[in-house]
């Protein structure tokens, strides 16, 4: 496994991202339709997004892949990496290249599979499609990517989440630290932030959650 932040010095007095809640299971048809996949493949990379998880690890590395982790919500809400407005009244900026070079500089790496959870509904408005093209660029051809929506800004299922993997079709679900869903996205709003990738699946579910596994 390897954590591809870089230490800092103020690492230690901020902590590890908190995981304060018990672990739900939820259905996951992405993740069923993803395991089959890694079941069928050998060697594969796997960049998981979110608190580092040894139950993730573990799994992944004993069906033979190699995994990556990048705490990116927990990352990119940290004060640091806010840019003032180009004018009074502007949009917030967010500084992207900094961020890119500290939290995710995969140092010319690609993944064949992408566990992006639900990041895009927790980061600055101003990382988003930077991110989705820094993961594109960083994705090898015909990679999966799997993530996670919100149909509602508040109610059950809302809070910022950690995802444990299973053998099963099941997903675990732990509540981290109090962040709030930001935005929810239509069908075609998805498909035009992944602009340029190959393929979409969307997958209903009941709850306040739908899940998508885009191809590169």
């Amino acid at each position: 496994m390897v954590n591809l932040f870089r230490k800092k010095k103020d690492d230690e007095r901020r902590g590890p991202t908190l995981l304060t809640g018990p672990r739900i299971p939820r259905h996951s048809s992405g993740w069923e339709a993803l395991l089959k996949h890694l079941r069928a493949e050998n060697g594969l990379r796997v960049l998981d997004i979110g608190p580092t998880s040894p139950q993730n690890i573990n799994f992944l590395t004993e069906m033979g892949h190699s995994v990556y982790m990048a705490d990116v919500v927990h990352e990119s809400l940290r004060e640091e990496w806010k840019l003032p407005p180009e004018e009074d009244g502007g949009p917030p900026r967010f500084d992207e290249a900094g961020f890119f070079e500290q939290n995710l500089n995969f140092h010319g790496r690609q993944f064949d599979v992408v566990l992006l959870w639900a990041t895009l509904d927790y980061i600055p408005t101003g990382l988003i499609q930077p991110l989705v093209t820094h993961l594109k660029d960083a994705t090898l051809r015909d990679g999966k990517v799997l993530t996670i929506f919100h149909s509602k800004l508040t109610g059950p299922y809302t809070a910022y989440c950690r995802y444990h993997l299973t053998p099963a079709s099941d997903i675990e679900m732990q509540e981290s630290e109090p962040y709030p869903v930001q935005r929810v996205y239509t069908n075609r709003q998805i498909e035009k932030l992944f602009t340029g990738w190959s393929g979409y699946r969307f997958f209903l579910a009941k709850d306040n959650l739908y899940e998508v596994i885009i191809t590169r």
